[in-house]
């Protein structure tokens, strides 16, 4: 899907909230009360990496890929954060957190856990994580980037938000840290 409307980056949280989510005027309400300033890009859903190209370029911030994965029970969850250019391996991943299976989570309980829909997955959705149920993983490439870009539990809109801001101010108000992995996209 390619994204077919001009993109324009705007400061902060959108004038008007009718015609956005609850979720996302969420992610906003808890960003101003962090006091973490972010950059806005309205888009059309974007629903793969390369639909984000467009907006990553308009942001000049990475956009992340995020994916949600559980262990074979289904009772605990890790949100992984990496390049969005870096293919994802299952098996390098499990090696490297010393979990013997991981899979994709299933849609209801990426709403349930993160708040979040298949294609929006983000930070963001940790704020949802009231039963501290999702380990936060993030790739070491993503850390050496000044700013990211991530979607408000709504992949109709990025944020431009300061690594240090979302790694620190966020991740702890919700309780959570984050655990730094090495991936190099091989089996």
């Amino acid at each position: 899907m390619e994204i077919k409307m001009k993109l324009t980056v705007e400061k902060g949280r959108p004038e008007i909230d009718e015609g956005r989510s609850r979720k996302e005027i969420a992610v906003y309400d808890y960003l101003d009360k962090l006091g973490i300033s972010y950059e806005r890009a309205d888009h059309a859903e974007a629903h793969t990496m390369e639909d984000c190209e467009e907006v990553s370029n308009a942001l000049g911030a990475k956009v992340c890929k995020n994916l949600f994965l559980t262990n074979s029970k289904h009772s605990f969850y890790y949100l992984l954060m990496m390049p969005g250019n870096k293919p994802f391996k299952t098996a390098e991943l499990s090696r490297e957190i010393g979990c013997g299976h991981l899979s994709f989570a299933e849609a209801e309980e990426m709403e349930r856990v993160l708040g979040c829909t298949p294609g929006s997955a983000s930070v963001f959705g940790l704020m949802h994580d009231k039963e501290g149920l999702v380990e936060l993983l993030v790739d070491r490439d993503l850390l050496k980037d000044e700013y990211l870009g991530a979607h408000p539990c709504h992949n109709i809109a990025t944020l431009k938000v300061k690594t240090k801001d979302i790694f620190t101010k966020f991740i702890k108000a919700t309780k959570h840290y984050k655990t730094e992995v090495t991936l190099r996209g091989q089996s």
